[in-house]
């Protein structure tokens, strides 16, 4: 973000009100909404003032933000004036955003206007639901409320709160009431902000350092105003996106990027380094190696081996089809989609991410616990039938699932809501013997039917590769659809056998990709299915 100069200037503190000074708190769960909204009650009333406060909770997970709403205004010949309870559009004097989209909202409900309202806002994202479960890129372009935000509001005050807070290890709460501060909204004196924090007790001396840390940002003019849309950077393409995450089998990650990658390898994976060199063009190399270390760090070395082996018959049909006047762009798109394919979530999994120490640090580091506290974590989980005889040999499970009774009834006893305590020592055993049950994987049912899959879907995508190339490369990128497990899992299949079943009705067209692109993208963005029920019917009445 670019830093520019603040537009909003400090003003003394004024006389006296003749009307409420209103203000509209969005904050999010654990970022100290409500101790900010008391914090500003206790500092109005301190000075012989009438304040009130209401709050409208948001719901859980991140789909909305908590709305607290103070009115504050001196006592006319002691008499405490009516104050309303709710922020009116229009009528607000100052809006603290807690994080940047939350503004949006704000803007979107009548609560900021041009000739009264004082915008403080952290440029921050924290993913929503809906963002976080799309199979693609599914994150809300901010670049509309940067553009609003210089038109709507008559001052703002915009910067990183959440980034600030976290270095002086307090929450975004002491920030938002340092920018409040020095803003001059409010006609009171720093001093007397800083006694309302010090009589809190908890965690004050954090509290104090980075609301002084935000108080001096705001009055030095280091407080960066929202960029319009064309200075913000641009997404980097899906295409150049890694193979999901891949694992810590070297001093360094690898990259699926084209930058070659400089890390020593883990020992056990220098035969199948050496051998990707051989085998596969230049182009993919890179992609692959990511592939590699995440399909080994899933399975084993074997796994791995059977990657390569997948890959390097895929790079022999790509050259035969001209792939080095694409830049082997087949091979490269297949070396990232094979790997998530054959990386599929399941039991053993989902079971052994839970108890990886990286995932416990990384919620440590969310949640910013500090010393000598204690974290644990209640998890929700539901495991189905399907996902528990996708566990057992698959003879056994094809067994079982041709007996509907016996099936039904092992279903209504595992077919349940569970809250385990993760951390505690029997779950926790039980989450790692469980992930721990790799050497089960690949005689299991669920691996047969994820390999079924990947070869049927390969079979074509290479079978239409030589009549269309990016034709080709589109159906490989159909594996996007597929993700997660459980309900999830099959609303993915669900939503591929449909775009794949339409794209071979299409094959022979010249515009058969750019229709295969509309699908899948349909497919992507539309959860219910109407969209892409839609495109297949339009696609139907030109067949």
């Amino acid at each position: 973000m670019k830093d520019d100069t603040i537009r909003l200037p400090l003003a003394p503190a004024g006389p006296a009100t003749e009307r409420p000074i209103s203000l509209a708190i969005v904050a999010m769960g654990g970022q100290g909404g409500g101790v900010l909204t008391d914090w500003i009650v206790q500092l109005a009333e301190a000075q012989g003032w009438a304040a009130q406060s209401t709050s409208v909770p948001g719901v859980a997970q991140r789909t909305g933000a908590t709305i607290y709403y103070v009115e504050m205004m001196p006592m006319l010949d002691g008499r405490k004036p009516i104050l309303a309870q709710m922020p009116t559009p229009g009528d607000v004097d100052v809006v603290i955003a807690s994080e940047f989209m939350e503004a949006g909202r704000s803007i979107l409900r009548g609560l900021i206007t041009p000739d009264r309202t004082t915008l403080i806002a952290s440029d921050h994202r924290s993913l929503s639901v809906t963002e976080k479960i799309a199979p693609g890129e599914g994150i809300a372009d901010s670049s509309a409320v940067s553009r609003a935000i210089g038109v709507v509001a008559k001052r703002e005050i915009v910067f990183n709160m959440e980034d600030l807070a976290v270095r002086n290890g307090s929450v975004i709460s002491s920030a938002m009431f340092g920018a409040l501060a020095a803003s001059g909204a409010l006609p009171f004196e720093r001093e007397h902000y800083l006694g309302i924090i010090r009589q809190g007790g908890k965690g004050v001396d954090a509290s104090i350092r980075t609301f002084e840390a935000a108080f001096q940002r705001v009055g030095s003019g280091e407080t960066a105003v929202v960029p319009a849309a064309t200075d913000l950077p641009s997404p980097a393409p899906s295409s150049a996106v890694a193979a999901a995450s891949p694992p810590n089998l070297g001093p360094s990650a690898p990259s699926a990027s084209s930058t070659p990658l400089t890390f020593e390898p883990d020992a056990r994976l220098k035969p199948l380094l050496a051998r990707l060199k051989t085998v596969l063009p230049t182009d993919a190399r890179s992609m692959a190696r990511a592939g590699l270390c995440k399909v080994v760090d899933y399975q084993d070395l074997p796994y791995g081996a059977e990657y390569l082996d997948i890959l390097e018959t895929i790079a022999k049909e790509d050259e035969r089809a001209g792939g080095a006047d694409h830049g082997f762009a087949f091979t490269v798109t297949a070396a990232k989609y094979i790997a998530n394919a054959m990386c599929y979530d399941d039991v053993i999994r989902v079971a052994d991410l839970k108890t990886r120490m990286q995932r416990r640090d990384r919620i440590e580091k969310d949640m910013g616990l500090r010393d000598g506290q204690v974290m644990q974590t209640t998890e929700f989980m539901h495991p189905r039938m399907d996902e528990v005889n996708g566990l057992l040999p698959a003879g056994i499970g094809r067994w079982i699932e041709a007996h509907p009774r016996l099936y039904g009834w092992l279903d209504r006893r595992i077919n349940k809501g569970r809250r385990i305590r993760t951390y505690s020592l029997p779950w926790f055993l039980v989450l790692y013997v469980t992930g721990g049950m790799r050497f089960l994987r690949r005689g299991s049912l669920r691996h047969q039917v994820e390999v079924a899959h990947r070869d049927a879907w390969l079979a074509t995508a290479t079978r239409m590769l030589g009549r269309n190339y990016q034709l080709g490369i589109e159906v490989l990128q159909c594996q996007r659809l597929i993700k997660g497990y459980s309900d999830t899992h099959a609303r993915g299949h669900s939503k591929f056998d449909k775009v794949l079943a339409t794209i071979k009705l299409l094959e022979a067209r010249s515009d058969a990709a750019d229709w295969a692109r509309r699908l899948r993208d349909a497919a992507i963005k539309d959860a219910s299915q109407k969209q892409l029920d839609s495109t297949i019917a339009t696609v139907k009445t030109f067949l």
